[in-house]
């Protein structure tokens, strides 16, 4: 079960970045993670974890979970309060694993996320770990 569904030709191996449709609405995938995390300033792409990661100054902000049945983004929130509201506003999209307890992180399943919500979310993890000075010329942008 890995939770993110790439709209690939059928002879290629990657993913071609298009949406795929899924219930009438458009669902986020791996290669529009990749495209909003390399947006964001200082940001490299690499191994976290055993897993494609992407890091800001060295600080792991943002990872595709595939070590474990459930998948899932693994995504840095403000705070526990932000994660709970998130968990409880939509359960199918936001999860977490006993792993992650006490931790200001949620799991984004793909698949029941917009490319807009994800943006927000990508973008937010990224915020909370990018030092102050790539944050500065991000908001001056």
């Amino acid at each position: 079960g890995f939770l993110i569904r790439r709209v690939a030709d059928q002879d290629s191996q990657r993913g071609s970045g298009r949406y795929a449709l899924q219930r009438g609405w458009l669902m986020a995938t791996e290669e529009d993670v990749r495209a909003i995390a390399l947006s964001l300033p200082g940001t490299t792409e690499g191994q976290w974890y055993q897993t494609s990661g992407y890091k800001v100054a060295g600080k792991g902000f943002l990872r595709l979970r595939t070590e474990a049945e459930e998948g899932g983004l693994v995504v840095f929130v403000s705070d526990l309060g932000e994660k709970e509201a998130l968990m409880t506003s939509n359960p199918e999209a936001f999860f977490t694993t006993s792993h992650y307890d006490g931790y200001p992180v949620v799991l984004v399943n793909l698949e029941k996320v917009d490319h807009d919500e994800l943006r927000e979310l990508i973008t937010e993890s990224w915020l909370i770990k990018a030092p102050a000075k790539l944050r500065r010329q991000f908001e001056a942008q």
